[in-house]
């Protein structure tokens, strides 16, 4: 990452390269840029917590997708918390936390709008760009509408120690679920899931083949499967599924950096014979249940069936380093960047 004029009080990390595979430092530079003044309608928030995540990776090719590619030599955007500095929206107060989308940069000038107040006596700042955001959401949407999460089930969750798959293990329990597995990449996070999250079992994906051990932990077959992986898990879990399984694909993460198509799983006609079904969904699509999911998670909050954890970056000049490591798989739960 290429730092600019570092003099400026407001830096923003913008994408200046498409990268080809694996991103790199040199994707993206540091620089600054002057805030325009407010119109009627709009804040000056300084941000404090911004988010990254395994979608905007799709976001930095310049291909069609369900969101425009980020724009090169321009601020990229995602979730961000931060304080009111100026206001001149009804409703907004110099001093409130919002919950925006201009992350990626210190200060921000946003559309009332397109934001809202949060009250971070009542939860933490961070909670709101995870469990109680559309990290929280996206676990719900995809286990209660997309999968039909029913009492007794048997779920498999991979990436279950990133932001969402931690959520979805949790909320399948407290939902259920009979037992609730997940896969994740080192012990330490096999150890978190279980000790730490209520997960009946955990495995650790590079100690061994995904099938196998996914059938030790699940000698039946599994229900439902939520799947933020992809490729070997995705037919491990195909080839495990019980008579009328659900697949909710909620994520890929390991092809996003590839640079050929990823072969399809080889074993698709097993859903023909259990009769499985696998459906892609998209958390906008869902916004009807945020509601619903807030007034389920408060009480699942106060009651310790659900928790979160979040891997925090400081400084927004190590926003790239802390996107490259989610990519990596370094973080555990909601990967954050205090700016």
């Amino acid at each position: 990452m290429t730092p600019a004029d570092q003099s400026a009080p407001a830096r923003e990390v913008r994408l200046v390269a498409r990268p080809h595979g694996w991103p790199e430092p040199s994707d993206f530079e540091l620089a600054t840029s002057e805030l325009p003044e407010l119109a009627d309608g709009q804040v000056r928030v300084r941000n404090e917590l911004i988010s990254v995540d395994p979608y905007m990776r799709g976001r930095m090719n310049d291909t069609r997708s369900y969101v425009a590619p980020f724009e090169l030599g321009r601020a990229m955007e995602g979730g961000a918390v931060g304080v009111v500095e100026e206001s001149r929206a009804e409703g907004y107060a110099v001093g409130d936390h919002v919950l925006h989308q201009l992350g990626w940069r210190e200060e921000a000038v946003v559309d009332a709008e397109s934001a809202r107040v949060v009250d971070t006596d009542a939860a933490p700042a961070p909670a709101y760009l995870g469990v109680l955001g559309m990290t929280g959401l996206t676990a719900y949407a995809g286990l209660v509408r997309v999968a039909q999460l029913r009492e007794g089930d048997v779920v498999f969750v991979s990436g279950a120690a990133g932001a969402v798959g931690s959520v979805a293990g949790q909320v399948a329990k407290a939902l259920g679920a009979s037992r609730v597995i997940g896969s994740a990449g080192s012990q330490e996070k096999v150890d978190h899931l279980v000790d730490e999250l209520g997960f009946d079992a955990a495995f650790n994906y590079k100690d061994g083949d995904v099938a196998a051990q996914l059938a030790e932990h699940a000698p039946d077959g599994i229900d439902v499967y939520f799947d933020n992986v992809g490729g070997d898990h995705l037919e491990a879990a195909i080839g495990a599924l019980r008579q009328g399984g659900r697949i909710a694909i909620c994520g890929a993460i390991s092809s996003y950096n590839d640079t050929e198509p990823a072969p399809g799983p080889r074993n698709l006609a097993r859903l023909i014979q259990v009769r499985g079904t696998m459906t892609g969904f998209l958390v906008p699509d869902h916004q009807d249940l945020a509601e619903e999911f807030a007034e389920r998670a408060a009480g699942w909050l106060s009651s310790g069936q659900l928790s979160s954890r979040e891997t925090v970056v400081d400084g927004i000049e190590h926003a790239v380093d802390a996107f490259l490591g989610l990519l990596r798989g370094d973080n555990t739960g909601k990967m954050l960047v205090r700016v």
